[in-house]
C-alpha cells in the first residue's frame, strides 16, 4: 500500500522546521498528502498545581492566559506551514487541536499512513515530553518516524537498515515501511544475536524476511551481527553509520515497557541515542 497521507507534528521548537522539511520530502517522493498538526496543550507549572491557598481565580486566569499564548503561537506555526507548502507546491492541510499532547497526536496519527515526530532533546527538556513519545507509540496503532534532535536530514529512505528479530513488532514495522523499502536504493536486513533471540529465526536468520521482501520487489542484503546482551541497539546504530544508512526501521518495544525501562532495550537505546531518523511500529 503506498503512502497516501503523512502527518507531521509541529510546534514552536527550533527542530520543528527540520521535521517539516523531511516530511515534505517524503510527501513529494511518494505523492502523499501532507498534514501539519499543532497541539495546544496547557501544562500548568508544578508550583501552580501545588498551591492550595485558595487561588482558584488566579489559577483560572493563568490557565486562560496560557491557552491564549498557545493559540497565538499556533497561529504563527500555521502561517509558517502554509507559506512552506505554498512554496513547495504540495497537497497539504492544517490541523490545530487542543488537549493533551500524546493523546491528540495518537488520535490524529490513526488517520495517516505515517506520522513524523521529534526525538526529545535533553538540552531543551519539556515536562513529560519523554513519556509523550512512548505514549504515542503505544496508543496510535500506526508507524512513527522519529527525527533526531540534531543533524540535517534532507530526505530519508534511500539507504535503509532494517533491524530484524522475527518478532511481531518487527514484522509490523516491515509492512508499515514497505512503501519506503520499495523505493529505496539499498536495503540491509540486520539480525543481531539471532541465536539468543526469543523468536524463531529459522535456519538462516533474516533469509525468510529477505525472501518476502523480494516478492515485493525489494532486494535486501542480509547481515548477522553479535553484541553484548542489552547492546543490540548500539550495534544497530554502529551498523547504520558503517552503511551510511539514512533510515533505521525497527519494531518498538518487543519486551514489556517495564522490562525495557528497568533493563534497557533497543527501543530505548534508539530513542535516546539515534543518529538518523528511525521508523518504529508497535
Amino acid at each position: 500500500m503506498p503512502l497516501k497521507d503523512i502527518l507531521v507534528h509541529l510546534d514552536a521548537s527550533p527542530r520543528s522546521q527540520a521535521r517539516l522539511a523531511l516530511a515534505t520530502a517524503l510527501a513529494r517522493r511518494h505523492g502523499a498528502h501532507l498534514v501539519g498538526l499543532c497541539v495546544v496543550d496547557v501544562v500548568l507549572p508544578v508550583m501552580a498545581l501545588a498551591d492550595g491557598g485558595g487561588g482558584g481565580t488566579l489559577l483560572a486566569e493563568l490557565i486562560d492566559q496560557m491557552r491564549q499564548d498557545g493559540l497565538e503561537a499556533a497561529r504563527g506555526i500555521e502561517e509558517s506551514f502554509r507559506e512552506h507548502v505554498r512554496r513547495e507546491g504540495i497537497s497539504a492541510e492544517w490541523r490545530m487541536v487542543e488537549g493533551a499532547l500524546p493523546e491528540q497526536v495518537a488520535l490524529q496519527a490513526r488517520y495517516a499512513d505515517l506520522t513524523v515526530v521529534g526525538q526529545v532533546d535533553p538540552d531543551s527538556p519539556v515536562a513529560g515530553a519523554g513519556l509523550a513519545l512512548e505514549q504515542v507509540l503505544f496508543a496510535a496503532g500506526r508507524p512513527m518516524l522519529v527525527v533526531p534532535h540534531s543533524g540535517e536530514f534532507a530526505e530519508v529512505g534511500r539507504r535503509v537498515l532494517l533491524g530484524w528479530n522475527a518478532s511481531r513488532e518487527a514484522t509490523r514495522a516491515v509492512h508499515d515501511a514497505m512503501p519506503i523499502l520499495a523505493a529505496a536504493e539499498r536495503v540491509t536486513v540486520l539480525a543481531v544475536n539471532p541465536a539468543t533471540a526469543p523468536n524463531p529465526h529459522g535456519e538462516e536468520p533474516g533469509a525468510d524476511i529477505a525472501l518476502h521482501l523480494a516478492r515485493h520487489g525489494v532486494t535486501a542484503q542480509v547481515e548477522r551481527g553479535s553484541a553484548a546482551i542489552g547492546a543490540e541497539g548500539d550495534a544497530l546504530l554502529n551498523q547504520a553509520t558503517d552503511l551510511a544508512a539514512d533510515l533505521i526501521v525497527v519494531g518498538a518495544y518487543g519486551h514489556s515497557r517495564l522490562r525495557e525501562m528497568v533493563l534497557g532495550g533497543v527501543t530505548r537505546t534508539l530513542l535516546r541515542s539515534m543518529t538518523v531518523p528511525v521508523l518504529m511500529s508497535h
